[in-house]
């Protein structure tokens, strides 16, 4: 589809449900020819009755939807509802909480927070090319303030000073390009020289703060670092790039979001970044950009509860 909207009430006029599968028939299978999910066969149609897909083939007769082998498997909810779902999340420049997706498509905010868990699925990253010229390694922490807590939560959450209790992120800038999160388990130097590793192309300027984890990277790329007790920037050497982007991130976290529980920091990681990566697109653009993320990839409630432990679903 060329014409798409411009704006987000011209996509709720024009992703008519009958667009929606011609949109999705058109991504799925450009070619033309409507593969079945179960046997292959390649001569499948639409019935006439209701908008179902359904094999030719004498031996297998499955019918299916649209849906099939992307994020919207088996969702109640119609088409013209999820479009609007992605371009909503994919053009809400500091988020959008599921409180607010909720009420406009006349959903619960459980199952809108589910809907934009499945969206964020789609903007998983997925590749294998190494960032290129100067890139910016930097950590930061999500979690709740202690002055903001109630005393005896406070009491049982925070043991230490700063950082202890919360959530680590791990983000890896090439200057003028692309940003890249990660959830991380702590902030020592295997796990930050690690990512760096497989992400960043061998004999690159590396900039980086005087974190001890950083130590050793010279051996495989040309490292400079800035001691923030001292100073922010010295020539070309600085991480302001990507303190920009956890400023971002955090004003999405504490203004939108308002609590993430840290099971699922990275998925609200992966957003911001895709979001970051790309801001200089128009709406149409990002939502097709979005679109061709939902294909082959599932996620199930189960699988996206499994390890909330507290069985928390008060996000936002």
């Amino acid at each position: 589809m060329n014409d798409l909207p411009k704006t987000l009430l011209e996509a709720v006029r024009f992703f008519t449900l009958a667009r929606c599968n011609d949109y999705m028939r058109d991504l799925k299978w450009p070619d033309g020819k409507i593969v079945c999910p179960k046997c292959g066969n390649d001569s499948c149609k639409q019935l006439a009755s209701r908008p179902v897909l359904k094999c030719n083939r004498a031996s297998c007769q499955k019918q299916f939807s649209y849906k099939v082998g992307t994020i919207f498997e088996d969702s109640p909810l119609s088409l013209d509802k999820w479009f609007v779902a992605v371009w909503s999340v994919a053009n809400a420049k500091n988020g959008i909480s599921s409180h607010e997706l909720g009420r406009a498509l006349g959903v619960t905010q459980k199952t809108a927070w589910f809907m934009e868990h499945r969206i964020r699925e789609a903007m998983k990253s997925g590749t294998f090319a190494k960032l290129m010229g100067p890139v910016e390694s930097d950590e930061t922490f999500i979690g709740g303030e202690a002055r903001n807590m109630h005393k005896h939560k406070r009491e049982a959450k925070i043991k230490g000073r700063g950082a202890v209790g919360k959530a680590a992120v791990q983000g890896i800038l090439q200057r003028g390009g692309e940003v890249r999160t990660f959830a991380v388990p702590n902030v020592e130097g295997s796990t930050l020289k690690r990512n760096i590793g497989r992400n960043v192309e061998i004999g690159e300027w590396v900039y980086t703060d005087s974190a001890s984890g950083y130590a050793g990277l010279a051996a495989r790329y040309l490292h400079a670092t800035v001691d923030h007790a001292r100073e922010y920037v010295r020539g070309k050497v600085h991480t302001n790039g990507l303190e920009n982007f956890w400023s971002l991130f955090k004003r999405c976290v504490k203004g939108t979001w308002t609590h993430i529980a840290p099971v699922h920091v990275e998925r609200y990681a992966d957003e911001q970044a895709w979001r970051f990566n790309h801001r200089k697109a128009h709406d149409g653009s990002r939502f097709n950009e979005l679109m061709g993320g939902v294909l082959g990839r599932r996620l199930t409630y189960r699988r996206l509860t499994a390890q909330d432990d507290a069985g928390f679903m008060g996000l936002t």
